[in-house]
C-alpha cells in the first residue's frame, strides 16, 4: 500500500484554504487495508455540510487522480467540534462571549483560568474573570477549550 502523507496534507492544505477556511489538523487512522484520513477545518463564519462535502470530493479526486493512495481510503472532513482545544488565533473571534477553560504559562508556570472571552486585539485575547479583565499573550497559552453551557 502507497499513501503519500506529505503530499496528502500539502494538497490539503491548499484545498481548504482555497475555500477560506484554516486546516487545524489532519488526523491518519487505519492500517495498510483500510486507512482512514480526518481532515478538521476551521472558519470564522461556521462550518457547513456542504463546504465539508466540496472539500471532500475535490480531495478525493486528487488523491485519486494523483494516486496518493493505492488502497481503500475513508476521507472525513468535519469542523474540529467545541471538545477539541483551539490551536490557532484566529479561531478565538468567532467565540467572543463564550466561556473558557484556559491553561497558559505565567512565569516559567503552569496557570489555569476560566472566564467569558471579551475581545481578541492585537495577538492578546481578553478575559472576564470575576469581573476583572484578564489579558493573556496568544503565545502564552497551552490549552484553551470553550466550555459547554446549557
Amino acid at each position: 500500500m502507497v499513501m503519500k502523507k506529505v503530499e496528502i496534507e500539502a494538497k490539503l492544505k491548499e484545498i481548504v484554504s482555497k475555500h477560506s477556511c484554516l486546516l487545524i489538523d489532519i488526523v491518519f487512522r487505519g492500517d495498510n487495508n483500510n486507512r482512514i484520513i480526518e481532515v478538521f477545518i476551521d472558519n470564522s463564519e461556521g462550518i457547513t455540510t456542504n463546504l465539508c462535502a466540496d472539500i471532500s470530493r475535490e480531495m478525493n479526486k486528487i488523491i485519486e487522480d494523483e494516486e496518493l493512495i493505492t488502497s481503500k481510503y475513508r476521507l472525513d472532513v468535519s469542523s474540529p467540534g467545541v471538545d477539541r482545544p483551539l490551536k490557532f488565533i484566529d479561531q478565538f473571534q468567532k467565540h467572543i462571549n463564550r466561556n473558557f477553560e484556559v491553561e497558559y504559562n505565567f512565569k516559567d508556570e503552569k496557570k489555569k483560568l476560566t472566564g467569558k472571552l471579551l475581545k481578541v486585539e492585537n495577538g492578546f485575547l481578553y478575559f472576564d474573570v470575576k469581573g476583572n479583565e484578564t489579558a493573556l499573550k496568544y503565545e502564552d497559552i497551552l490549552n484553551a477549550k470553550v466550555k459547554i453551557s446549557f
